[in-house]
């Protein structure tokens, strides 16, 4: 039950029921209230020679108290709001910033904020004519719903379905099953082959100049090279023409590579999640051929590095990379 503050008709009774020398068990009993709080208000508004109660003066101590008091706020500690604030410049959302804190201060209460308080603080930053709002991961105030698209997909020659693959790939209890699909640019500007674990969500991701399959199949094996072969299992890959050469892929990579049903993003549910992420960085309609692959990879890092609720705001690289294989050869 929350705290209530005494009323007038409270102390009033609090003053006779004194008079008559009731103990301060007793005095709570009939007000509902405990006898800590009788002891309380008697210490803080008794007065301080004759030692004599008065219920209109106490009443009004309290309200001049009220009126006087200044919480400490989040707000006033720069230390956390600093944090809040690079969180945000590096495109965290407000739930990973309050999840990461408490990884990196375990042992620090002062630095802690929920998820909700960060966005009080970006909307009140808004009211005021702040553009804190613009750090925010989607970049608008409301949340938009997104309907899914109904154009017609091509049959890929030979695919073996999601239904044929290993149960275990389902259980994330092993390292080495990967999702894939594309992130398409403006018309003719290309776009990036998206690649991730799904077990770190550790993403691998390469700039295509065009959506042909043998670009997509080239850029992908170029891609995992840097990966040990004990981390190339399964591909999970999407219904696009540009894995129309998947046979090559399993044969220069090592994949044995499933795909899921047409229209089911949702049974690729991390790389969809990802891509989401890179549209920060890449929104529709962005001129891939405008960027560098060096830029390519400094995001890919950045989301690398990124901490994840479902790691337990661990990020993908302290994951991944907590394995001896990887960390000698990545």
């Amino acid at each position: 039950m929350s705290y209530q503050h005494l009323k007038l008709e409270q102390r009033y009774v609090i003053y006779h029921l004194k008079v008559y020398g009731l103990s301060l068990r007793e005095i709570g009993r009939r007000l509902g209230r405990s006898a800590s709080t009788i002891s309380r208000e008697l210490k803080r508004n008794m007065g301080k020679w004759q030692k004599v109660y008065w219920y209109e003066n106490a009443h009004e101590s309290a309200k001049s108290r009220r009126t006087q008091c200044r919480r400490s706020t989040k707000e006033s500690n720069k230390e956390l709001y600093r944090y809040v604030y690079q969180g945000l410049q590096q495109g965290w959302c407000p739930q990973l910033i309050s999840g990461r804190l408490k990884r990196e201060y375990p042992h620090r209460r002062g630095m802690r904020i929920s998820t909700e308080t960060i966005y009080r603080w970006v909307y009140k930053d808004a009211l005021n004519g702040g553009e804190l709002y613009r750090l925010l991961p989607r970049h608008h105030r409301k949340r938009k719903r997104h309907r899914g698209r109904s154009s017609l997909r091509g049959q890929i020659k030979g695919r073996v379905g999601i239904e044929e693959r290993p149960e275990i790939v389902d259980s994330r209890i092993r390292y080495g099953d990967w999702e894939s699909d594309t992130l398409e640019g403006a018309k003719g500007s290309g776009g990036l082959a998206t690649h991730v674990e799904r077990k770190s969500r550790y993403l691998v991701a390469s700039k295509l100049k065009d959506k042909r399959a043998e670009t997509y199949t080239e850029r992908t094996t170029t891609a995992f090279k840097k990966i040990p072969n004990t981390l190339r299992k399964t591909m999970t890959a999407d219904n696009g023409k540009e894995f129309a050469s998947f046979k090559q892929i399993e044969q220069r990579v090592g994949f044995k590579v499933y795909f899921a049903q047409p229209y089911a993003a949702w049974q690729r549910g991390t790389n969809e999640n990802t891509n989401g992420l890179l549209r920060r960085y890449f929104p529709k309609g962005f001129d891939f051929s405008s960027v560098t692959y060096q830029a390519v990879a400094r995001v890919v890092r950045k989301l690398n590095n990124r901490p994840r609720k479902c790691l337990d705001y661990r990020t993908p690289r302290e994951v991944l990379f907590k394995l001896p294989t990887v960390a000698l050869q990545m």
